[in-house]
């Protein structure tokens, strides 16, 4: 009966327990049902921190930890060589807070989208569909300076501050930012280029 044990990493994995087993992260395949079962169960990390946080692995420490276990065991991956873990921290049932929740992205996706049209309308003219609302609701005309354009005014810079989960050294979550997805797709694609650049071949003259 062959001993050599398939492992398939999934590339993020949520959990809830603090440890976690190999059979959270991945999925597993083997002839023998001993090798199976106790690969399974084999632990590949305990969680120290009591807070929400993502944690990144490699294929090599599972292996390490495999052969630790049984050097006997032969593994080999057909899945991802870097792994993450999700853990999130065990919760109740919150369906209150769940519908809040789609309320509130209801309400403002209803209210951004009625706001964009408006503006397309008075062609782009901010000024003129804050005019137009003021006018609408309280039946008055605005003076030079109303609640919508200080409510507008201080939406816009936390709506930028969410979005981009950066203010200084804080941020709102372990998530990366943005400019950090950004520079890293920047990075992966002049490695690409240089390597791509380096087998070519030709002789022509590069211009650039």
């Amino acid at each position: 009966m062959s001993r050599t044990l398939y492992l398939k990493l999934n590339q993020i994995t949520e959990v809830h327990e603090k440890t976690v087993k190999l059979n959270d992260v991945a999925e597993l395949y083997c002839d023998d049902a001993a090798v199976l079962a106790k690969c399974s169960a084999l632990k590949i990390k305990t969680i120290r921190e009591d807070r929400d946080r993502r944690y990144v692995g490699s294929v090599l420490e599972i292996i390490q930890k495999i052969t630790e276990m049984d050097p006997s065991v032969q593994v080999s991956s057909v899945g991802e060589t870097d792994f993450i873990i999700d853990y999130q921290r065990p919760h109740g049932p919150r369906t209150v807070r769940k519908w809040m929740k789609v309320l509130a992205v209801a309400a403002v996706s209803f209210c951004g989208a009625a706001f964009a049209i408006m503006t397309f309308n008075n062609d782009a003219s901010v000024s003129q569909v804050f005019r137009e609302i003021y006018r609408m609701v309280l039946g008055q005309e605005p003076g030079h300076f109303s609640i919508l354009e200080l409510s507008y005014s201080i939406g816009l810079a936390l709506g930028i501050l969410v979005f981009f989960n950066h203010f200084a050294v804080w941020k709102l979550n372990t998530d990366p930012t943005p400019l950090e997805v950004e520079m890293r797709l920047y990075e992966d694609n002049i490695s690409k280029t240089l390597i791509q650049n380096d087998g070519r071949k030709e002789s022509d003259v590069d211009v650039t």
